[in-house]
């Protein structure tokens, strides 16, 4: 498909003033932490923005990090599914967010929103858009499940009908640990490759992905955020990290095209929860709230018709 002129500089600016304006509104929600804010450069080619808070009152540690980097040779992760890409030079921008609460009743979210363009003396430019949302709860509430997928179907507009089923189910397939046959969460949007119909419907699409984790989460977030909760729940919360852990460091496209190019590793690392517990053979108890996360939840399951 054709870029038109100025497109990467179109994308770059609307995400550079999306990081801005997430940053103030996540500093309005918590109403105590602030956004650290380190801009980076990297010798081979581009920087960035990372910004992270820490010790909030709902966020126990969040990052928004921006990227802008470029490249003589496209790495494996980004090209492992397009091979005649290999060996061409790139250039990648995104925004990569992830939100670990202080409140175990609250979900930790991820979000990553990206475009990719890669270039040679004798063809031109390949480009296409990827990214999307999930959630993942410690102690669900099918409301909020609910509402996450009403708004990934209401971000694919106006091809819900299509877009929203067959993006539901790569991220329920993606974000799977096959180690412990479980699903990280309880899904909501992963997309790849995207350059049709037009580089305009793509990227009207790409905006709508990121404004509309933020709508879904924000309310999830507040009306969690004063449950009350003790020391065993929050336990709880921090073995389930060790999940995160696990496929961030395994199985991640982000985090291994991040450490294949040479990236900034505190901003790839950014993603870590702050406080983690690894449990030998650790199983819940049965007929308990943490047991149900198990079996009600970190199974794919069609969220909208229930």
């Amino acid at each position: 498909m054709s870029l038109p002129d100025h497109a990467a500089a179109e994308v770059k600016a609307f995400l550079m003033n999306f990081q801005s304006e997430l940053c103030k509104d996540m500093e309005a929600v918590d109403k105590k932490a602030t956004f650290f804010h380190d801009h980076w450069q990297r010798p081979e080619g581009g920087g960035g923005i990372s910004c992270v808070m820490e010790n909030g009152n709902l966020f126990e540690k969040a990052g928004v990090n921006f990227s802008h980097i470029s490249g003589t040779s496209l790495p494996h992760a980004a090209s492992k599914s397009r091979p005649e890409l290999i060996g061409k030079a790139f250039e990648a921008m995104g925004v990569s967010i992830v939100i670990h609460p202080e409140n175990p009743f609250l979900p930790t979210t991820h979000t990553n929103i990206r475009f990719f363009m890669t270039h040679d003396e004798h063809t031109a430019p390949v480009w296409w858009f990827g990214g999307g949302f999930d959630l993942t709860p410690y102690y669900a509430f099918e409301e909020d499940c609910v509402a996450w997928h009403q708004m990934a179907q209401k971000a694919t507009h106006p091809f819900e009908d299509t877009l929203y089923p067959k993006w539901k189910n790569w991220c329920d397939a993606y974000f799977y640990l096959p180690h412990r046959q479980e699903t990280r969460g309880i899904g909501g949007l992963f997309f790849d490759d995207f350059c049709e119909p037009d580089f305009e419907t793509c990227f009207q699409i790409l905006k709508n992905v990121g404004h509309g984790f933020w709508s879904a989460y924000k309310p999830i977030a507040e009306k969690r955020q004063n449950t009350p909760f003790n020391e065993q729940q929050k336990n709880f919360q921090r073995y389930r990290r060790g999940r995160y852990v696990e496929f961030n460091l395994l199985y991640d496209r982000g985090t291994l095209f991040g450490l294949q190019s040479q990236g900034r590793t505190e901003s790839i690392l950014m993603s870590m929860p702050p406080e983690v517990t690894f449990k030998y053979n650790w199983k819940p108890t049965q007929g308990s709230e943490e047991e149900k996360l198990y079996t009600r939840y970190l199974k794919p399951q069609t969220w909208l018709e229930k």
